[in-house]
């Protein structure tokens, strides 16, 4: 707590500002399959929770994360670390995601990533989530954070192989242990995963916006 504190009362102004305007834009206008709130005693941590998107190998699935705002966002991207491990290409196995829009601005020679694909303060808590859920369906391979992730991945894209397929489904039956423990209902269909996102916007809409996005996950991650 007083750590948080010390954060708080050691950051510029404009940073919180933004985290406070890009925390009611996205509880405003959430992105389908995905909510998030802050830390009731600091906006510098937001926890998310990503749901598995029907059609896909995630579907049914509950993946908690966190992420953790440098005092000078939004000048310096975030880091994003999910709570339980996930098997995946650009996932590291401690849970930190690996993607171009969460390193530091600037061309990388080493790794090959254009200036234009990494963070810059034109980015913002929307584009890393929409990269996170792209990331999760369309992994990049070429570059990987988990090597042994990455050949499973190939092998199952390739080949057929079971290997991969099976590891997400099994994390995806843990993480739905998780949700009840939560008193999370996740969405199985289509329609249930994209009509809290509706139904939340028109809220919004019909209110003239909400005042306070510090949500509680129990309030409004899908509750049961």
């Amino acid at each position: 707590m007083r750590a948080a504190a010390k954060q708080l009362s050691n950051s510029p102004p404009n940073a919180l500002r933004r985290l406070q305007q890009e925390l009611v834009d996205v509880t405003d206008n959430p992105i389908e399959g995905i909510k998030v709130h802050s830390a009731a005693e600091n906006i510098f941590i937001w926890k998310v929770a990503i749901f598995g998107a029907p059609g896909t190998i995630y579907q049914g699935g509950y993946f908690k994360a966190t992420l953790k705002f440098p005092s000078r966002y939004p000048f310096e991207p975030p880091s994003m670390r999910f709570d339980n491990p996930l098997f995946h290409p650009n996932v590291y196995k401690d849970g930190r995601v690996c993607i171009s829009i969460l390193h530091p601005p600037g061309q990388d020679k080493l790794s090959g990533e254009s200036a234009a694909e990494r963070w810059n303060p034109a980015h913002g808590v929307r584009s890393i989530l929409l990269s996170v859920i792209s990331m999760l369906n369309e992994p990049n391979i070429s570059s990987p954070a988990n090597v042994d992730a990455s050949v499973s991945y190939r092998k199952y894209k390739e080949n057929g192989n079971k290997e991969f397929p099976d590891i997400i489904k099994k994390m995806v039956e843990k993480s739905k242990a998780e949700a009840a423990k939560d008193g999370v209902k996740v969405p199985e269909t289509e329609e249930e995963y994209v009509i809290k996102a509706r139904v939340k916007r028109q809220q919004a809409e019909n209110e003239g916006g909400t005042d306070n996005g510090d949500v509680g996950l129990e309030e409004e991650f899908y509750d049961a």
